[in-house]
């Protein structure tokens, strides 16, 4: 796509939506912590366990705005979901690590699902956005 040209709407509605919803995610996971790691499989946790999670939910946070912001600019948006998708592979290659372990099969493979899924959705939306 050469400099200038419009954005494809779908893949910049879908990029805006993962920001969007990155932002959410993030929010609930750095200002409510006890609540959402229940929520996404993970067993109870103590203080150090929290303090990496709210790492988790605070890049998660940044990452959504980044993406949120550059909504009207094609590359940076590009870039921002490029981005995005890498650290959604990363989750799933992580949180599949740790589903060799018991306690935390279940946020693992939820993990590998929700991740990779993410890290394709992205990687459609970057080239939708070349």
């Amino acid at each position: 796509m050469r400099r200038g040209a419009k954005m494809d709407p779908k893949a910049r509605q879908l990029a805006l939506a993962i920001g969007a919803t990155r932002l959410a995610i993030g929010a609930g996971i750095l200002f409510a912590t006890r609540t959402a790691l229940p929520k996404m499989g993970f067993g109870s946790t103590d203080a150090s366990g929290e303090a990496l999670a709210k790492l988790g939910g605070g890049r998660d946070i940044a990452l959504g705005a980044m993406t949120l912001a550059a909504r009207d600019d094609r590359q940076a948006l590009r870039a921002a979901i490029l981005v995005s998708g890498a650290c959604d592979a990363a989750d799933a290659l992580s949180l599949g690590i740790s589903a060799r372990h018991p306690e935390t099969r279940q946020a693992g493979i939820g993990g590998i699902l929700a991740g990779s899924g993410a890290a394709a959705a992205c990687l459609w939306i970057s080239r939708r956005l070349s």
